[in-house]
């Protein structure tokens, strides 16, 4: 164990309890949907999830200032989805942020620290967020921010009270709430009679500061264009896209798949911006239906019009428009509008006007095909539990969306941990293309297709962890003179495969086994040969160490 100082988070569902009894399917679904938005968002902010249970969620973050700047953007953006659905079934999260000395073990963070973020998560407000004095004091001046003091607070089981502030959240007209003191657990009624003119003092004292203290500032608005977090989807309509009359605006319907993806940031930058004329055959992201409607309505109509995308596989078109700006806009509205009501963070952004690609990411880059293949060796029956390289939050996202969903479905993971899911596609090829099209935009590198439908379709080791993607060509522990042979060696890639390499960096291969011991033990015995304290390096696609 050992100590540390760390920003704590903690945040749950306000009425979560209620939700679930009303629609416990719907709540799970928009649950998982709403936590890939705050992980994404705790993840771009230098966070860390180093707990969760149910609908709670407990973070770390270096700084005072990461933490509350996360806070406000994950409230602002749940904000935004939740006009989409009446009062009573909008989900709203609470936030409490402190500075504390914690311990960790394993892992997981313990102390006064994490007890006291807790606490003042159930004083914040519905969609609110509540910090201790000692956040305040570091983000007063660094933040554009408003508070409001309320003063100590008791609260359960800690024996002294907390000073709390909460943060004025801005409102839809771009006005900021007010934020209301919420009654403390108060043990007033236990106090001596002398003591309640002193009491009484110490309330109003509070009231006036409630309503009085709010900084002369403006509460930073943060753009959410380019956080990346993922929603299914399926929940979009999906209209078959026919060409509508002059001026109206032709329905490029939302996949029939639905999509996820691991918190990660927009499209890479690095590959050169598309241009050149149009062609159906090169759109990333989309499905079949969509790329027939391409090739011929949006194809065949006259010059004002446009396409617009986003990598989770929206899309919007318009069709004979009055100018170029107004079917730029239009396309982008429609997709925008069709993203956001599937709870797709995602932006929209031009693909093609007219019949110029105008579209400012490269293409994704992709693995050779075939982008996967059948191994009766190697295959085994999907257990998201055992899915790679991913923590826990996205393993149970991966059980409660991946594993229920339509076939055909697939799952592309980047080696960075990236993932994304293309659920209910028309056939397992498409699935596979349109998950590494836009796990590749995420990673900025080619991705691999771990599982389709019910099965993994790579050799997911079990013997040792896996730490990453094994590529021989540039493996560093691998001799250069040695690692073409190696390279050429794996190429077949089926059965079960190991590499193992000694203090020299020779290899030794066990190659084509009928099970994961059989390979690494071949590996080890043949590296064995030729150098010494060999060991296993690599078991099938992924680079492996030590389970602790």
């Amino acid at each position: 164990m050992k100590r540390k100082i760390a920003a704590i988070f903690a945040a749950d569902i306000a009425g979560y309890s209620r939700l679930v009894a009303e629609d416990e399917e719907e709540t799970l679904r928009r649950l998982a949907s709403y936590r890939e938005v705050i992980d994404d968002f705790i993840a771009k902010a230098t966070g860390r999830i180093f707990n969760t249970a149910g609908d709670a969620v407990l973070a770390e973050f270096p700084s005072a200032v990461d933490a509350v700047r996360c806070a406000i953007d994950i409230q602002e953006s749940l904000r935004t989805r939740n006009m989409a659905y009446p009062p009573s079934r909008q989900m709203s999260f609470r936030i409490g942020i402190t500075i504390g000395d914690v311990v960790e073990r394993n892992g997981d963070l313990l102390g006064d620290g994490v007890n006291i973020a807790a606490r003042l998560e159930g004083l914040a407000e519905v969609g609110g967020i509540c910090v201790s004095r000692a956040v305040h004091e570091q983000v007063a001046n660094k933040l554009s921010v408003q508070f409001a003091d309320i003063g100590a607070q008791e609260v359960k089981n800690i024996p002294t009270p907390v000073h709390a502030y909460m943060v004025a959240m801005r409102r839809e007209d771009g006005t900021y709430s007010k934020p209301q003191l919420k009654k403390p657990a108060s043990r007033l009624a236990a106090a001596p009679v002398w003591m309640w003119p002193l009491v009484v003092a110490v309330v109003s004292v509070v009231a006036i500061v409630v309503t009085g203290f709010l900084y002369n500032t403006k509460l930073k608005q943060t753009a959410t264009a380019v956080v990346t977090p993922a929603a299914t989807p399926s929940a979009a309509p999906s209209a078959t896209p026919t060409q509508l009359a002059k001026a109206q605006v032709a329905p490029t319907a939302p996949p029939n798949a639905g999509a996820a993806m691991a918190p990660m940031p927009a499209p890479s930058p690095s590959a050169s911006p598309m241009t050149g004329k149009f062609a159906a055959d090169s759109v990333p992201f989309i499905n079949e239906r969509i790329r027939n409607y391409l090739a011929g309505d949006y194809s065949a109509a006259g010059d004002y019009k446009a396409f617009a995308l986003n990598i989770g596989g929206f899309t919007g078109s318009a069709l004979n428009q009055p100018n170029e700006e107004a079917a730029r806009n239009a396309a982008l509205d429609q997709c925008q509008k069709r993203a956001d009501a599937a709870q797709s963070p995602r932006r929209c952004e031009l693909y093609a006007v007219g019949n110029n690609v105008v579209y400012t990411h490269g293409k994704p880059p992709m693995p050779p095909s075939p982008y996967f293949r059948h191994d009766a060796m190697t295959e085994r029956t999907f257990a998201s539990k055992d899915f790679p390289m991913v923590r826990d939050p996205q393993k149970v996202r991966l059980e409660n969306m991946f594993v229920p969903a339509a076939k055909s479905r697939s799952v592309a993971l980047g080696p960075g941990g990236q993932y994304f899911m293309v659920l209910g596609s028309s056939s397992p090829e498409e699935s596979a293309r349109r998950a590494l099209e836009s796990c590749g935009a995420i990673a900025g590198v080619a991705c691999m297709i771990v599982a389709v439908d019910d099965n993994f379709v790579v050799p997911i080791p079990t013997l040792l962890r896996i730490t990453g993607f094994f590529h021989a060509a540039s493996n560093a522990s691998i001799v250069a003179d040695a690692r073409d042979e190696v390279v050429r060696k794996l190429a077949d890639g089926m059965g079960w495969n190991a590499v193992a390499v000694g203090t020299a960096g020779r290899p030794g291969l066990g190659l084509k086994a009928a099970d994961e011991q059989t390979a690494v033990n071949s590996a080890l015995a043949d590296c064995a040969r030729r150098d010494s304290d060999c060991h296993v390096i690599a078991i099938g696609p992924f680079t492996v160490g030590p389970t602790n």
